[in-house]
């Protein structure tokens, strides 16, 4: 017995929703990483699990009661629509009941050739999986709803893309795997049936409380909405660029999904793209919310036939909902700013839209940081000393340490008084300002050094973010952003 309950809701569904899919095995497979504190939650005795994890999550072995799928999507890719896409390297092994009674997907990325490969050798290299592993994971420990990773395994194969680099398998665990390409799949078809019973599986596993809406389709639309535009305000908040929000990697349950080419913002410029594929920045940091609306739309398109019969009134419909996305997204993003800045908490709020001085203080907060090209994450968390009355590491940050003056004068007579005073405001900052996150440079020579069989840098990166808001000693260099004169940073998809 592996430990784990399987339930593969999922898989029942049959076609087209999926196909049956075994894990193509791998010659040589090695235990690289392994999660024991997510084995536990799943349910399962990690000991156990780590014993047989080289071959359960390398695919050599099927693990008893998983039953394997490829799911099926479609999806706008950089705009473009793609009538089928799917899990061209990634198999689902099912559903697992874990130890909080709640329903997660485990599923191998780089699991070999699907009929959804479209030519693809089905693997994936070692850089792209352990990027995955750390990123996924870091977000995690950030607060920021995201699949997480159980384990990383090396296969003792090669895998050929612009060179010949070593191949490795991610088990990658979701609350589900449903996109908005999903959806569009079945729409493009014009498979409404089908399409009423996926909204009716989605309803039931990820919003139970909409099973009595008037109309199903139009409340999912609207939930939907609001989940993303929690997720993208979380995003922001700690400079995280996703770099390929196709709607296939917009996930349904409002988590993170897909760590591509994705990468931490550290200069503060809203324009910021890392993706080598994103040539006109569509997928910028400051797009970000707005393509999350656009794939919104998207979703709202293909759920047309489900939210009424009458379908210029759908389409009113729809985009009533579809428009109330922007101002969801502007509550999100001013609360979680203004409480980085320590103008509120994020359980105690402005019970409405933040006042002039305050909104006025945000905004000239980014306009100080985009002049100077200061460090998001090194320009909040130095502000966490500022209001425990130490303003030097601030100052430090910019060129001209003057800069700040002004701003730090307004802010100061703004800062809500709580009881303890400065040091309480601090505490509570630092609780939403991280000391550390997967820092581009350290992210690069974590996987150059991998390449070559040292995992070390791997494993520091790990035990650093896994407390990502403490300071740890030791550790100051994973704090610190590339020097200025380090050429612009790009990611590449790993596919």
């Amino acid at each position: 017995m592996s430990g784990l309950r399987f339930d593969n809701s999922y898989a029942s569904l049959g076609e087209p929703f999926v196909a049956r899919q075994h894990p193509t095995p791998v010659r040589e497979p090695r235990l690289l990483a392994f999660n024991d504190d997510l084995a536990v939650l799943l349910g399962d005795d990690p000991p156990l699990l780590r014993a047989h994890a080289a071959d359960w999550f390398s695919g050599n072995r099927s693990i008893p009661g998983a039953l394997p799928v490829a799911t099926a999507y479609a999806g706008h890719q950089f705009g473009n629509f793609v009538p089928q896409l799917g899990d061209g390297r990634a198999v689902l092994l099912g559903e697992v009941i874990g130890s909080d009674g709640e329903r997660r997907d485990v599923q191998l990325k780089g699991a070999g050739r699907t009929p959804f490969s479209r030519g693809g050798d089905g693997r994936a290299a070692l850089g792209p999986v352990l990027r995955e592993y750390l990123v996924s994971e870091a977000m995690h420990t950030l607060g920021i709803p995201t699949t997480r990773a159980l384990a990383a395994v090396l296969t003792g194969e090669p895998v050929f893309r612009e060179e010949v680099l070593p191949g490795a398998v991610i088990t990658r665990v979701a609350s589900s795997h449903i996109r908005v390409g999903t959806f569009e799949f079945l729409a493009v078809r014009e498979d409404e049936a089908s399409l009423r019973t996926l909204l009716a599986y989605v309803i039931e596993r990820h919003y139970p409380h909409l099973a009595e809406s008037d109309t199903p389709a139009l409340a999912l639309l609207q939930a939907v909405g609001e989940r993303q535009a929690a997720l993208v305000a979380q995003w922001m908040a700690v400079g995280f660029v996703h770099g390929v929000m196709n709607t296939d990697n917009c996930s349904i349950a409002g988590e993170t999904i897909d760590y591509g080419p994705c990468a931490f913002m550290e200069g503060y410029d809203p324009a910021t793209v890392f993706s080598s594929i994103d040539r006109r920045g569509r997928y910028a940091y400051a797009n970000q919310a707005p393509i999350a609306q656009w794939n919104l739309a998207r979703l709202a398109e293909a759920l047309l036939p489900l939210i009424g019969a009458d379908q210029p009134r759908a389409v009113e419909q729809a985009t009533a909902v579809v428009n109330q996305f922007q101002g969801a997204f502007g509550r999100e993003w001013q609360m979680r700013l203004g409480a980085k800045l320590g103008l509120w908490t994020l359980d105690a709020p402005p019970a409405s839209a933040a006042d002039e001085a305050d909104a006025g203080l945000m905004v000239d907060w980014l306009g100080l940081l985009q002049t100077h090209r200061i460090d998001w994450t090194q320009a909040h968390r130095s502000l966490c000393a500022a209001a425990e009355g130490d303003e030097v590491p601030l100052r430090d940050v910019f060129v001209d340490r003057e800069a700040p003056s002004a701003w730090l004068a307004r802010w100061r007579g703004r800062v809500r008084p709580v009881e303890g005073g400065g040091p309480a405001i601090g505490a509570a900052m630092r609780r939403l300002n991280p000391a550390y996150i997967p820092r581009n440079q350290a992210v690069e020579a974590m996987i150059a050094a991998a390449i070559e069989g040292d995992f070390a840098p791997f494993e520091r990166l790990q035990r650093v973010l896994a407390t990502p808001y403490d300071e740890q000693p030791g550790m100051d260099d994973l704090a610190r952003p590339a020097p200025n004169d380090v050429a612009p940073y790009r990611t590449f998809c790993g596919t």
